[in-house]
């Protein structure tokens, strides 16, 4: 097996040291709130468009019941690109995260919102057995910290209520009220509900390490001009910093 171990972050760390916004795109065929996201796309064309525009990372959602996702979409995702992949579903067992890396992906979503403590520590550890990385995701203070206590590769803060399949209307402001309560040295990522550069740069401005965006990607008349914008590194967007 490929040792994926690190590569993840190591991507949005890349990228911020590159001087772009560390981002993470988004493969989702629908949302509960928004319907058909895909609209006819091929998930592949747009993962190459993601990636040819600038993407630090990509995600898969694979949750098939609301989400439209699946493991094949993954697997089929994964061998069109050479970014690294986060699988986004609600992973509960070892299968899964044996699946996961059979699958392509270098990183594995683990939802506090949706595991019992114990469970999420042993899946963490499990899928560093399995030269995963996580993403441990929280949405209130409580969840964060329980999850401080791990050795964490990433922590994500999701301004969105996971346990309502995302269909409130969270803001940026869930990750810079978070943030504030996370210690420096711990890479953070912001999920959900991202839709401008001025957001973007909130969260990096308080200490995020990157931001993770679907919708208003997939949302988007051009999805790689939003890229590049959310990026800040296309039109209306501008670099993190001078590379002078």
């Amino acid at each position: 097996m490929e040792d994926r171990q690190r590569r993840f972050r190591a991507a949005l760390e890349a990228a911020r040291d590159a001087g772009r916004a560390p981002l993470i795109a988004e493969i989702k065929v629908r949302s509960p709130k928004e319907g058909d996201l895909l609209v006819g796309r091929d998930p592949v064309q747009l993962a190459r468009r993601m990636e040819s525009a600038g993407a630090a990372c990509l995600s898969v959602v694979t949750e098939g019941r609301h989400f439209g996702g699946s493991l094949a979409l993954l697997r089929t995702v994964a061998a069109a690109v050479s970014l690294p992949i986060l699988r986004k579903d609600f992973v509960t067992g070892r299968d899964d995260v044996r699946a996961t890396s059979e699958h392509g992906a270098s990183c594995l979503l683990l939802i506090a919102a949706s595991l019992p403590w114990p469970k999420l520590v042993g899946l963490h550890e499990e899928a560093h057995r399995h030269g995963l990385e996580t993403l441990v995701e929280v949405h209130d203070a409580s969840q964060l910290r329980q999850a401080l206590t791990l050795d964490l590769d990433l922590l994500g803060i999701n301004n969105r209520d996971i346990s309502r399949l995302e269909t409130d209307d969270g803001t940026v402001a869930n990750t810079i009220r978070l943030l504030g309560k996370v210690p420096a040295g711990v890479s953070t990522i912001s999920e959900s509900a991202i839709s401008d550069p001025e957001e973007v740069r909130g969260v990096l401005a308080a200490g995020g390490l990157g931001v993770l965006i679907g919708t208003s990607i997939l949302k988007a008349r051009d999805p790689e001009q939003a890229i590049r914008r959310l990026g800040l590194t296309g039109e209306g967007g501008c670099r993190v910093r001078d590379e002078s």
